[in-house]
This record gives structure tokens, sequence and C-alpha cells, in this order.
């Protein structure tokens, strides 16, 4: 059996595991990381678990961005600490492993889709080459594996396979967004970050973006962080919700609840569009 076909069926086995376990994939206490005072984040503590999709919201400047760096392991904290749990049960200080640790968790279970597809890719080699890198980091080295894979998720990311040998700086923004999730998704990671993944693009190609990711993440089962300014990609996305301001979690729930029937003033003013992201 290949070692990509090992961890598909790997991959396929994990959520029931997960399910039966009931225990959290990623559990965050009192993490912090401020440059000024209310400039970053502080005192964040959640769990979250298999499948589960939460959406980071609140205007500019409110710490979203930051907290996402400190999450996924690029930004190292002031204060707290982060646990990730492993498909074999294993748990993982995140700020007590060293960073090449941390680099290695980001190109295997974990994922990490930027603003600016530009940042996300490897503008220099083809399209192709750029979605086999994260499985030769797993070990696949079949060229005839790599590209087929890569061909099957240009198709999934509806990208015509013929732009396999393509450069990225060929494709428009949308495509190149596209591509930059397929070249995150393609080793079955078990949690993605996603940092404003619509930002830059216009209102058609948004859309058929949010279809895609929407059904994505339903049908590969991922959980996913998401940092948005806007409340229509967080209703679309997230199951749950946690609004910041000034570096803080002021309110957090179910989507539909804080969307619905917000409770704190910001998240009123946020809602009701007083305020502008």
């Amino acid at each position: 059996m290949s070692a990509l076909q090992q961890a598909i069926n790997s991959q396929a086995d994990r959520p029931m595991a997960d399910e039966l376990a009931g225990e959290p994939l990623f559990q965050v206490s009192d993490i912090g990381l401020l440059f000024g005072p209310d400039k970053g984040c502080q005192a964040v503590s959640f769990d979250m678990y298999p499948g589960e999709v939460l959406g980071i919201v609140g205007e500019s400047g409110s710490g979203k961005s930051t907290l996402l760096n400190v999450l996924s392991g690029r930004s190292q904290p002031d204060a707290g600490t982060i646990h990730y749990r492993h498909s074999d049960g294993a748990v993982t200080d995140l700020y007590a492993s060293s960073e090449a640790q941390r680099r290695t968790l980001l190109r295997t279970e974990w994922g990490f889709v930027e603003q600016n597809p530009r940042d996300g890719l490897r503008m220099t080699v083809s399209a192709g080459a750029n979605i086999g890198e994260r499985l030769m980091a797993q070990g696949v080295r079949n060229y005839g594996v790599l590209r087929g894979e890569s061909m099957r998720w240009l198709r999934q990311v509806e990208i015509d396979e013929s732009r396999i040998d393509d450069l990225p700086r060929t494709f428009s923004g949308g495509m190149q967004q596209r591509l930059q999730i397929a070249r995150n998704l393609v080793s079955h990671p078990r949690l993605v970050f996603m940092d404003e993944p619509t930002g830059g693009l216009d209102v058609s190609v948004q859309a058929r973006l949010l279809d895609m990711l929407r059904a994505l993440v339903r049908d590969l089962g991922l959980a996913v962080i998401i940092v948005t300014h806007d409340l229509a990609v967080a209703r679309l996305l997230a199951d749950r919700l946690m609004v910041m301001r000034r570096s803080r979690v002021v309110e957090s729930g179910l989507t539909d609840q804080i969307l619905d029937d917000p409770q704190h003033p910001y998240t009123q003013l946020l809602v009701s569009s007083v305020l502008q992201p």
C-alpha cells in the first residue's frame, strides 16, 4: 500500500475515532500576545472539537489576526498554553515544542490559508508542484502518484487540470486562492487556519469560493479556525463565533445565536453595521 493511500485510509478512519474519544482536538488556555495596551490578544480560552468551524470576527485592529498567528504556532505568545491532540491520542504542548516541530505540524496535520494567496504559494514552480510538495513532506515520492493527486485536487477546486504545469502567476486571484486551498488540503490536514480567505476578491469570485469551501469543509470533516471581518462569510462557514474587540473576546457562542441575538453592545453594533470593519 502506498504512503498516500495509508494516509488517506488513516484520515477516513479518523472522524469516528475522534467522536468516540469525545476529547477536544485543540485546547487554548488564557493565551495572550500584546504589542501595547489592548494591541494584540489577551486572556483567550476555548476548546475545539474535530470537524468544528470556529469564526473569529471583529473590526480591524481588534487582534484577530494576531490571535490566529499565535494559535497556528507562527507567533510566540506572552502567556497561556495551547494543546493539540493527534489522531493517536498523543497531546502536543504547542509552545513547549521546538520551532521546527511547529513548522512540521503546519506542513502535515495542519494547514494555513493566507489572505493573499501569493504568500501561501511558491510562485516560481508549477501549480502541480505546489500541490505535490505537501505530499512529499509526508513521504510520498512516486511521481505518478504526486501528479495524479495534483490533477485530482485541481479538479476538486475547479481548476482545469490542463493548467497543472502552469505557474501560479499566470492565474487570476481567485484561481490562486483555490490553488492555495488545494495545496493545503491535499495532505488531508486535521485542522486548517484561514486568514480572510475571501479578502481582496470581487463579489462573484467570493461567492464561488465560499460555496467550494463550505462543500470541502463538510465533505472532509475539517476543523477550521477562520478569521474574517465579513459576517456573511462567518454565517455561511462557522459553527461558532468569537467576537473580538481591543484584544479581548467580548462574546462567543453559536453563530446563529450571536448574529441573530447579539448580547454584547459591541456585537450589536457590528451586526447592525454601525461599526465599519
